[in-house]
Order: structure tokens, then sequence, then C-alpha cells
């Protein structure tokens, strides 16, 4: 009987861990040490855009260091957004809900001419759920091409953070938005 019941407690247990550590593991919340103690964890992986590896790294901490609701990891093994690159005569995109699920584009063309982790850094603010704003000046991150091939800035602005972080203040959300391609 002590046997059974052991044996039903550790399947029981079993099947309430191996959602958060496989299925849900993009969902995850952080440890309650880190700094990020509340942060919704979305997974990454590079390994179709081997080129800017580096680019979507730092792309990833620019706003890992500029929010406090989402924390974005490059783990493959639970990764809900990838990267690629190649050519694309309409430049680089995502192709996102806005709920960190989906896929970055880096176009080689567009790459040559703007600074790489700014648009890294551009497409994954899409993939945090924030728009366009082309019109926008160099210090609005999400102002992408809009400033000229001169802007360096690859770091959301206050309004920019604030506005993931109210996106992600209860991690994701049950009903994802529809997945679209976005500039």
């Amino acid at each position: 009987m002590l046997k059974k019941t052991f044996l039903s407690v550790a399947v029981g247990a079993a099947m309430f861990i191996a959602p958060l550590t496989a299925g849900q593991a993009a969902a995850e919340t952080a440890s309650s040490g880190d700094v990020h103690a509340a942060a919704t964890t979305v997974c990454y992986e590079t390994s179709g855009a081997p080129n800017f590896v580096s680019a979507i790294n730092q792309g990833a901490a620019n706003w890992n260091a500029s929010v406090s609701n989402v924390r974005l990891v490059n783990n493959p093994s639970c990764a809900t957004l990838s990267y690629y690159e190649g050519n694309d005569p309409s430049g680089s995109y995502a192709y996102t809900d806005g709920h960190g699920s989906g896929y970055i584009f880096i176009d080689y063309t567009q790459a040559q001419q703007y600074y790489i982790v700014r648009i890294t850094a551009h497409e994954t603010g899409h993939a945090l759920g924030l728009p366009d704003h082309y019109s926008g000046p160099c210090s609005e991150l999400m102002s992408g091409g809009g400033p000229g091939t001169g802007c360096t800035n690859a770091y959301p602005n206050g309004d920019e953070s604030g506005r993931v972080n109210s996106l992600w203040a209860n991690g994701f959300k049950a009903n994802k938005g529809e997945m679209k391609k976005v500039y």
C-alpha cells in the first residue's frame, strides 16, 4: 500500500513538474533571488542566424537591461522565438503575435546599411508587442530606419520600456494575438 501511494504521488508530481520544465518553459518565472523575480521568460534561439548571434544577444541584453516584466534568454530547448537571416527585398521583419512567439528575419542588405544591434533590438521589440513609429527620433528604438542609417541607438527609451512592462505585467496573455508580419 505504501509503495502504491508513493508511486501515485511521484506520478502526480511528475505530471505537474513536466509541463513547467518542458511545454511551459517559455512562460516560467525567474527564481525569487533574481532581479527579474516577476519576469516572464521568453526563450529564443539563433541557429537560423549564425552571422548575427552576437548582435541578437546584445539586442536581447539591451531589452533585459531596460524592462523588468519580461526576460529574454537564448535557450533553444524552450524557444518560442527564432531568428533567421537571408535576403528579402522588403528588409528585416518580425513575424510574431507580439507575445514572444514567432520569428525574426534579418536581411543581409539592411544589416550592411544600418546598425545591426538596432535592427535586432527593434525587431525583438515587435515580438514583445510594440508597433513601429517610423516618424520618431533616433532615441526611439521603434522608429526603426526612420532616422536614417547614422542612428545607432539600440536601446528602448523610457516610454517603450514602460509600454513593454505594462504589456507583460501579467505574463503571457491567455488570448495571444494573431501572427503577422511587422517591419
